[in-house]
Order: C-alpha cells, then sequence, then structure tokens
C-alpha cells in the first residue's frame, strides 16, 4: 500500500492571519477574565455588606429588648411600692395585689411574708393555674431568703436568682422573684415577694413587634436557654446578646435572627447591573461604528426598494392598496391576474370593476361604513369573506384581510389589502362533505343491515299473531249457528268472540307497522336542516329501534332526562344516528358475560353549569359491561379501528366528528366496578357528547 500524500502547505496570509488572532484572542481572555473577577469581588462586598446590616438589626433589637426588660422590672417594682401595708388599710393588699397581676400578666404570684419570711397573704394569677400547685413554695426558699436579706440589708428591693418551677403535665416555667422590704414608720415590719414569670416577660416585649423578624429568649453564661417566646424561630446566623442588669442579679438576654446568610441570587441585580453598563459602553461604541456606515446605507436603500418591488411582484397573493376614498392606488400583478384587470385600468375606475354588478350597490353602502373617519378598524387577524368577478364575467369566493396603511409621520392614509382565492378551497371543502355524506350514508346502510336481522325477528311475533287470529276468526265463521234452541245466544257470544279477535288482528298489526315506519324514517331521513327540538324527542325518537336489540338480548332500557327537557339546535338525523349507534354498542357490550339481571342500558340527559349560568346539555348512554381496556381506549376513535369481527371502524368515528361539527365534544369513561364485585373490573361504561343549550325564545328577546 502507497503512503498517503502529505498534505499541502498553507498560504503565507493563513499563516499570519493565524498569528495575528493569537494575541487578540490572549487580550479577549485577559480582558473577561478581568471583568469577571471584579464582578465577583462586588458580589462578596455585596453579601459582607448585607450580613453587617442583618448584624446590626439583630444588635438593635437586642439593646431595645434589653430596654423593655428593664421598663418592665421597673413598672413591676412601682407596682410593688404601692402594695406597701397601711394600719388604716387592713385589706386593701389584697385588692392592690389584684389588680397589680391584671395588669401586668408577667407576674405570676405576689406574696406578702412577715421578718421570718413566714407567707401571711398570697395572691396567683388569674391568666394562669396557680404557680405553686405542683411544686411546694419551700422548694425555692434558699433563693427567697439569700433576696430578701439583701434587700433588708439595702433596704431596696432585690432580685433572686431564676429557678425552674414545675408545672402539671410535664411542663415548667423560669421564675425570677423579687424582694422588697416593708416599712411603717420607719421599721421594717415584712417583705413583699412577686414572683416574675420569664417567658410570660418576653412574649410581653415580643408583643410589642421586636419578635417578629428574631427570637428573643433569655440564657445563661453557658448558653443553656432558660426562656423562649413567639413562633418564630432563630437560625443562629446572626445573634446579639446583652446582659441586663436587675438590682442583686442579672439577666442574659439573646436575640436570634431568623434570617440565614445572603444567598447570591438576591443580588444578582447588583451583578446585572454592571454587565448593563458594560454592555451599554459597547452598544455607544457599535453605534459609533455604525454611523460611519449610513452613507454606504443610504447607498443601498434604492436597491433595497427594489428588491421590495420584485418580492411583491412575485408574490401568489394579491395585494391592494386604496386611498381615504376609497380609489385604488396600487395592485400587485398578483390581484390583476385574479381580476383580468391590469392595474392601470384599477386605478382610473371610479367603482371597482370586479365588483358583480346585482351587488355593486351593496359593496359601495359596505365600503362607504368602513372608510367612515369614526369606523372602527377590524383587526388585521379577521378577514372577511365576499364575491368578486372575473373580467369574464366569473363569481369567485375571496378572502380579503385588511390593515390601516401609515405614512412616515404615522398618518393613515388609506387601506392595504391581502386578497385571496378560495374557490379551490371552497370546492375541495365541497368534495370533502360529499364524501363525508357518503361515508355517513355508508354506515346508516350499515346500520340498516343490523337491523333487517332484528326485524326478521321481531315482526315474526306480531305477524304470527295476526295469522293464528285470523285464522281463530274463521273457525268461528264456519261453526254452525242455527240448529238449537239456544241460536240467539250462541250467535252474540260468537260476535264477541270475533270482535275481540279482530282487535287483537289490529293491534299486532298496528304494532308491526310500527316497527316498520321506526326504520322507514330512519332510513328515509334525508335533510342535513337544523332545527330545535326538545332532546326527550331525541331519545324518544331512537327508543323504538333500540327497545328491537334490547329486547333481543334481554336488556332493561331505563331513561332520565332532566325536567324541563332542555332544546338544543341539531340535525336531528345526525344526532339520532349518534345515539343509536352508541345505545347499540352498549347493548352488545353486555350481550358476552354480564349477568341478565344487570343488563341496563340508562339513556340520560343533563344540563352542565358554566360561568353564566346553564351552556351546554350532556347526553350520556352507559352501559353494565365489562369496561373498556387501555390499549382499546387509546384507539377507540380512530377510523377503521373496531373490535367487532363484522364491524367497518367508523361508528364512533363518525360519533365524534357529528358531535365537533354541532360545536360538542364526546369522550367516555370506565364506571367504577359494581358493589359486591369480586374481580374487581370496572361496571361498565359511559359515553358521554355535549351540545350547546339552545336559549329560549324569551331569553333571546330580552337580549
Amino acid at each position: 500500500m502507497s503512503a498517503s500524500a502529505p498534505p499541502p502547505p498553507k498560504p503565507p496570509a493563513l499563516r499570519a492571519a493565524r498569528r495575528l488572532r493569537t494575541p487578540r484572542a490572549l487580550l479577549w481572555l485577559a480582558l473577561v477574565a478581568l471583568l469577571l473577577a471584579v464582578q465577583a469581588l462586588l458580589v462578596v462586598l455585596t453579601l459582607r455588606y448585607e450580613e453587617s446590616l442583618a448584624q446590626e438589626r439583630t444588635e438593635d433589637v437586642a439593646l431595645a429588648a434589653m430596654g423593655e426588660v428593664r421598663r418592665h422590672a421597673q413598672r413591676l417594682l412601682q407596682g410593688l411600692q404601692g402594695l406597701q401595708r397601711r394600719s388604716d388599710q387592713a385589706d386593701a393588699w389584697a385588692r392592690n395585689a389584684d389588680a397589680l397581676l391584671h395588669n401586668q400578666p408577667e407576674i405570676g404570684r405576689i406574696e406578702r411574708r412577715d421578718l421570718a419570711l413566714r407567707v401571711v397573704e398570697a395572691a396567683e394569677s388569674p391568666f394562669r393555674d396557680p404557680l405553686y400547685a405542683h411544686w411546694p413554695r419551700s422548694g425555692t426558699d434558699l433563693e427567697v431568703e439569700a433576696a430578701c436579706a439583701a434587700a433588708r440589708r439595702r433596704v431596696a428591693p432585690v432580685f433572686a436568682r431564676s429557678q425552674f418551677v414545675p408545672l402539671t403535665g410535664g411542663l415548667g416555667v423560669e421564675v425570677v422573684d423579687v424582694c422588697m422590704p416593708m416599712q411603717e414608720a420607719g421599721q421594717m415590719v415584712g417583705f413583699t415577694l412577686a414572683s416574675l414569670l420569664l417567658p410570660q416577660l418576653l412574649d410581653e416585649i415580643a408583643a410589642t413587634g421586636l419578635g417578629r423578624r428574631h427570637e428573643l429568649s433569655f440564657v445563661e453564661g453557658d448558653g443553656t436557654r432558660l426562656a423562649r417566646s413567639g413562633t418564630v424561630r432563630g437560625a443562629g446566623v446572626f445573634v446579639a446578646e446583652r446582659l441586663v442588669d436587675l438590682p442583686g442579679a442579672s439577666l442574659q438576654l439573646r436575640a436570634d435572627a431568623v434570617e440565614r446568610r445572603p444567598s447570591l441570587i438576591p443580588n444578582l441585580a447588583t451583578a446585572l447591573v454592571l454587565g448593563l453598563s458594560i454592555g451599554l459602553f459597547v452598544v455607544v461604541l457599535l453605534l459609533v461604528r455604525d454611523s460611519r456606515r449610513r452613507a454606504r446605507a443610504e447607498g443601498l436603500l434604492a436597491e433595497a426598494l427594489a428588491f421590495r418591488k420584485a418580492m411583491e411582484d412575485s408574490l401568489i397573493t394579491g395585494l391592494r392598496a386604496r386611498n381615504r376614498d376609497g380609489r385604488i392606488v396600487y395592485a400587485n400583478p398578483a390581484f390583476c391576474a385574479m381580476v383580468g384587470w391590469s392595474a392601470d385600468e384599477l386605478q382610473r375606475a371610479d367603482r371597482p370593476p370586479y365588483w358583480p354588478p346585482e351587488q355593486a350597490d351593496e359593496y359601495q353602502r359596505r365600503q362607504a361604513e368602513r372608510l367612515a373617519p369614526d369606523a372602527e378598524p377590524a383587526p388585521a387577524q379577521e378577514g372577511y369573506e365576499t364575491v368578486f368577478m372575473r373580467r369574464n364575467g366569473e363569481r369567485f369566493p375571496v378572502m380579503i384581510y385588511e390593515a390601516p396603511l401609515v405614512d412616515r409621520v404615522g398618518k393613515q392614509t388609506g387601506w392595504m389589502s391581502t386578497v385571496l382565492d378560495v374557490s379551490a378551497q371552497r370546492r375541495v371543502e365541497d368534495l370533502s362533505r360529499q364524501q363525508q355524506e357518503r361515508l355517513q350514508a355508508t354506515a346508516r346502510l350499515a346500520s340498516v343491515g343490523e337491523m333487517a336481522s332484528l326485524l326478521s325477528h321481531e315482526l315474526n311475533q306480531p305477524l304470527a299473531a295476526i295469522a293464528s287470529y285470523a285464522t281463530g276468526s274463521l273457525n268461528l265463521m264456519a261453526e254452525p249457528a242455527a240448529g238449537s234452541a239456544g241460536a240467539g245466544a250462541a250467535d252474540a257470544d260468537l260476535l264477541a268472540m270475533l270482535h275481540h279477535a279482530l282487535e287483537r288482528i289490529a293491534e299486532q298489526a298496528e304494532r308491526a307497522g310500527r316497527v316498520i315506519k321506526s326504520v322507514h324514517d330512519f332510513v328515509r331521513r334525508r335533510h342535513q336542516a337544523h332545527e330545535v327540538l326538545a332532546a326527550d324527542l331525541l331519545i324518544e325518537s331512537v327508543l323504538p329501534l333500540v327497545r328491537l336489540q334490547a329486547r333481543k338480548s334481554g336488556v332493561r332500557i331505563e331513561v332520565d332526562v332532566v325536567q324541563p327537557p332542555p332544546r338544543v339546535k341539531v340535525d336531528r338525523t345526525m344526532v339520532e344516528q349518534v345515539l343509536l349507534n352508541l345505545a347499540r354498542n352498549g347493548i352488545q357490550a353486555m350481550e358476552a358475560d354480564t349477568p341478565l339481571a344487570e343488563r341496563v342500558l340508562t339513556l340520560r340527559v343533563r344540563l352542565t353549569p358554566g360561568a353564566q349560568g346553564a351552556r351546554w346539555v350532556v347526553f350520556s348512554v352507559g352501559d353494565a359491561g365489562q369496561g373498556i381496556a387501555p390499549e382499546v381506549a387509546q384507539r377507540l376513535f380512530t377510523p377503521f379501528f373496531t373490535t367487532k369481527a363484522e364491524g367497518m371502524g367508523l361508528g364512533l368515528s363518525l360519533c365524534r366528528t357529528v358531535i365537533e361539527q354541532h360545536g360538542g365534544a364526546m369522550d367516555f369513561e370506565n364506571l367504577p366496578p359494581r358493589p359486591g364485585s369480586a374481580d374487581g373490573r370496572a361496571g361498565g361504561t359511559e359515553f358521554r357528547f355535549t351540545l350547546p343549550l339552545q336559549a329560549p325564545r324569551a331569553a333571546i328577546a330580552a337580549t
């Protein structure tokens, strides 16, 4: 095998260009890296600034909360000062203590003790259970004795250390006792003790708004939390602590913000502003550069206009422009070829020559209304259809889309129209409609073939009865009526029996006639006109044919129509075909596995409410079969798909097409399993379709 040829040498200009591109790429990379570094630094500084702001807010909340604690403590001491017992007010202490407990919910208990620290009187908070109902008061006397001893020495109130008091239900509360000496005539006569509830105190502080975005708590020196307030939980990121100095004791107050560290997402706006600023600078440079190209662009304007003219002339869609007076000022070649007149002839004509003479006056009136100064312009997307005339006299339909024609200063100078020749489309639609009618006729003939087999079975019974009654009548007439003394009575009985037999013959003949007439009316009904009918009339029209197959299959039919029956505007023949197909499918679905006692076909009519009341009439046909398998349900409405050996696969497809042509929709669902069903299979299938509700005449007149 020969060696491959070496690649050809690169041109010197190409090698030089590549050498120039390498330093330029490095400069661009350096510039991008510098911009990224600056923006990253800006983001970091912004995040740190926001963290410092959040920490400052937490510090401010902690400081404000410390002030609130001191204010509440001062208020407590002032309230206790007012409880000093006087000799001329024996029962004033209890009243004043109750009033103080009502005014300050953070106080759990107030006691009056003698010099030996024995409890003389006590008052409990009305807002909670007694504080020492579960725990003896003597369990906290050690701290109380120390606080009262200090208060006696200082002759001033002293706060004790916080203590945990267990409550009922396994709960507890952190309490701080304050001891205030009582004096009369310069002599100390006892002490007043108040139990301050730390959680309730924090709740009172949080209610002022400080606990909306921060968790407030009292902690010990090692960080153990004694009490907290509010429903919010701190994130532990921004924390501030303050030491609250009280006479004889200190409390460490902590404020913990619910905020977490600022994320990157909310701060991208800063980086975006920087990026937009850089982009603006680049745009300015580009504008300066583009201004130099303006002269060359103006030179290319004539070429662009020529190109647009060529493009308009090559369109197969007709274009015409009219001024404010309705005269044609422009028409492209496609429009001229469409109508058969040249552009000059169209522009010189006072009235468009493509208007049919028999409709020219009507077109003139409509054009005057459309071109009126105060007329509202129709949306360009909403066209209107009309009829034009070719030069040879042929009429053809067109679709016109119009839009205002404005000049360079925004003033409307006329109207620009796009004209489409839709004659070919109308021919295709007519052909499609004819094919659809043939397909529907084929489906109806298939239905008639199936009905013929039912008629042969159903008409056999009334015809056999007619023959039997006729034979009996002939036999009665052949019997001798004379020859015995009771001949008169025998003649009367004979006539009665003959009358009864003839009545039965007439009934059975009428029954057979009704069956034949139902099939005859169904087959011969060809008109496609829409008519307003009550929904129950549609049900009643197909019931005779449905009962034929139902009687043969042992199916019971139930009809449930809302009262008064709603009215719909439909093609009666086609909607009856839909109901008949659905009913026959439901009966056939119950012939195989459904027990005879459970074979029920339900025809139901209901109203579906809309935003302004009832708007739709819902027809449903439900059976008690085995339901529709998922693999069948996916292709149920596909044309020529069928699960029947003799079926064509067009019934449900045509049914959906008919309903959609009426503006409705068709669907189905498998019903839930019947009670007591062991296998859990579906309890049948319900097909539903909707038709627009026809408003009563009174309602139409009212609008």
